[in-house]
C-alpha cells in the first residue's frame, strides 16, 4: 500500500479539504510523489494549522472556494482538468453538527453534489475518491463490526450529512459518472489520529491543549469504543484506492478502512496511551456531562480492502498514539512541522 512513484509523477489531481488535517496530509505525500495538484479548500479553520506551519501551498496550485458555491466549484474544476479527485472538504465535527446542522448538511451533502456535478463533463477524468466515515452506518450499538453492505443511517447531523453524502456519491456514479468511464469510490475510515490536528473536541489535539497549559483533560465517554488508526493509514488508503480504480475501475464502490476488528479500542484506553507517550499530564474520566448523543460502540470490517486492494494496518494503536505524541511535543520544541510529517511518512513507508 505505498504509493508507485512512477503513478503519480506530474499526475493532474484535485484535491479538496487540503487545507484541513487529512488533506494536508495527504498534500504533503502528493507533493513528493511529484504529482500536479490543486488544492480547493476555504481557508484554515483553526489556530495553528497545519497547512500553514508545513508550508503546503508550495506544494500545489491553491484555490480558495466553498464547496457550497457551485460555479466557484465549477471553476476549479475546470481550471485544473483533474485525472483524479480525492474529496475531502467537510465539516467534520459531530458536535459542531448539533450546533449548525444546516451548515454541516448543505457542506456535506450539497457540497459533494456540486464537485460530482461538475465532474460530470472533465474531459481525461479518471477517478473519483470521496472521503466520507466510519460513522455513515446506521449504528445499533451491536458489538460486531460494520461491513460495506450494512445498513446507512446517522443520529447526529453530521453522521447523517456524510451517509447523503454516500447515497448522493451513488447516485451519480450509476446515473452519470460509471458510463462516462469513471471510477468512483467512497472511503469509510475509522477514527484518524496524528500530528497536525487542531480541531475543537478531538480527543488528543484536546490532550494536547491542557496537557501543554498544565490542565486536566476531562473525558466525556472513556468507555466509548472506535477504530483508531494513524492519519497515514487512510492517507495511504485513499491513494492505493485511486491507483486500483486507475486500473481496475470495476471494484468501485464503498470502503472501510481501519484497524483489524478486534483493535478497536476505548477513549480510556487510548488516553492512557497517550499520557505515557506524552510523558506528563493528567486526566479525569467521566466528570463531566458527556453532551449530545453519540455511538458508543463503533468498529470496522475491512476484508474487502484488504481482498480488493490488498490493504491492511501497517501500525498498532500503541504505535500510533506514539507517534502523535511525539509529533506534538517535538513541534512545542521547535521542530520544523514539515520535517515531523516526512519522518512520519519515511517511518510508515518503511515499514512492513
Amino acid at each position: 500500500m505505498v504509493p508507485a512513484p512512477p503513478f503519480w509523477r506530474g499526475r493532474r489531481v484535485l484535491l479538496t479539504g487540503h487545507t484541513g488535517f487529512k488533506g494536508g496530509w495527504i498534500a504533503i505525500r502528493l507533493a513528493q510523489l511529484g504529482a500536479k495538484l490543486t488544492g480547493l479548500a476555504l481557508a484554515p479553520s483553526t489556530t495553528p494549522d497545519l497547512f500553514s506551519l508545513a508550508r503546503i501551498a508550495d506544494g500545489l496550485t491553491h484555490r480558495e472556494c466553498d464547496v457550497r458555491d457551485r460555479a466557484g466549484v465549477a471553476e476549479v474544476v475546470r481550471a485544473a482538468c483533474p485525472e483524479i479527485v480525492l474529496h475531502l472538504a467537510a465539516q467534520p465535527l459531530v458536535r459542531a453538527s448539533y450546533a449548525d446542522p444546516l451548515a454541516t448538511f448543505a457542506t456535506n451533502v450539497m457540497g459533494t453534489a456540486n464537485l460530482l456535478d461538475a465532474c460530470r463533463d472533465t474531459a481525461g477524468l479518471r477517478v473519483i475518491v470521496v472521503v466520507t466515515t466510519d460513522k455513515v452506518y446506521r449504528n445499533l450499538e451491536h458489538p460486531y463490526p460494520y461491513r460495506e453492505t450494512d445498513a446507512l443511517g446517522g443520529h447526529d447531523p453530521y453522521s447523517a450529512s456524510k451517509a447523503s453524502a454516500e447515497i448522493v456519491t451513488a447516485s451519480y456514479r450509476d446515473s452519470y459518472l460509471a458510463g462516462a468511464g469513471i471510477a468512483v469510490a467512497t472511503a469509510r475510515a475509522g477514527n484518524v489520529i496524528g500530528g497536525g490536528d487542531w480541531s475543537n473536541d478531538r480527543l488528543l489535539p484536546d490532550a494536547v491543549k491542557h496537557w501543554q497549559a498544565g490542565a486536566v483533560l476531562d473525558v466525556r465517554r472513556p468507555d466509548a469504543i472506535r477504530p483508531w488508526q494513524h492519519v497515514l493509514e487512510a492517507v495511504h488508503a485513499y491513494l492505493q484506492l485511486a491507483e486500483t480504480l486507475w486500473q481496475q475501475p470495476a471494484l468501485a464502490g464503498a470502503y472501510n478502512f481501519g484497524p483489524e476488528t478486534g483493535d478497536a479500542a476505548t477513549v480510556r484506553t487510548v488516553v492512557d496511551l497517550a499520557l505515557a507517550a506524552y510523558g506528563r499530564g493528567e486526566a479525569r474520566f467521566g466528570a463531566v456531562e458527556p453532551g449530545p448523543h453519540e455511538a458508543g460502540w463503533l468498529s470496522l470490517e475491512i476484508a474487502r480492502a484488504r481482498a480488493a486492494l490488498g490493504i491492511v494496518p501497517r501500525w498498532t494503536l500503541e504505535e500510533a498514539v506514539r507517534r502523535t505524541m511525539g509529533w506534538y511535543r517535538d513541534l512545542h520544541h521547535g521542530t520544523d512541522a514539515r520535517a515531523l510529517c516526512e519522518a512520519d511518512i519515511a517511518a510508515f513507508s518503511a515499514a512492513g
